[in-house]
């Protein structure tokens, strides 16, 4: 039997992007992004977390709007592989959606193809959850995240539960 699915979000689980803008959360370290001709974006980082999540017995793959990008500037920063698969959401990133479903839901269970899931994101809502139930035929954990805190160890202790279950 397969691991279940772990799809991470890059801003708000593992960058605490809502954290204070002058106080870094400890145990983070800050990496600057080039981003166009704007300024760098300022991303906050955990090292712990990445070997933190290869221990919880998941596949991994990222969920996020970095895509492709989240292998070069963010798994090497928080001790995950360079080559993890990523969701490529296409014409469907940021696009808002009359039903108030989030836009990487629909990818996220395409995605899954019916394969056991955790997601964890700081954007999901009841919608989501909905969606899910509605659509997909595995077990799902929609893992809300606080974008102030970032991943904590109530939150790895809950994503450890529900890979257990499904061992």
């Amino acid at each position: 039997m397969s691991r279940p699915l772990l799809f991470l979000d890059v801003d708000g689980p593992l960058n605490p992007y809502a954290a204070r803008p002058e106080r870094r959360p400890e145990g983070y370290t800050t990496i600057r992004v080039p981003v166009g001709f704007r300024r760098p974006l300022r991303v906050w980082l955990n090292p712990d977390h990445g070997p933190a999540l290869l221990r919880l017995g998941y596949d991994l793959c990222w969920a996020t709007s970095w895509m492709a990008e989240a292998n070069v500037w963010i798994a090497p920063v928080v001790g995950l592989p360079s080559d993890l698969p990523y969701v490529d959401f296409g014409t469907g990133l940021f696009a808002e959606r009359p039903d108030g479903v989030h836009w990487k839901t629909e990818a996220i269970v395409a995605y899954a193809a019916g394969r056991p899931f955790a997601w964890v994101d700081d954007e999901q809502s009841a919608a989501d959850t909905r969606y899910v139930r509605a659509r997909h035929p595995g077990a799902a954990l929609l893992h809300h995240v606080n974008p102030r805190l970032g991943l904590r160890r109530s939150d790895f202790s809950a994503l450890r539960e529900f890979a257990d279950a499904r061992a």
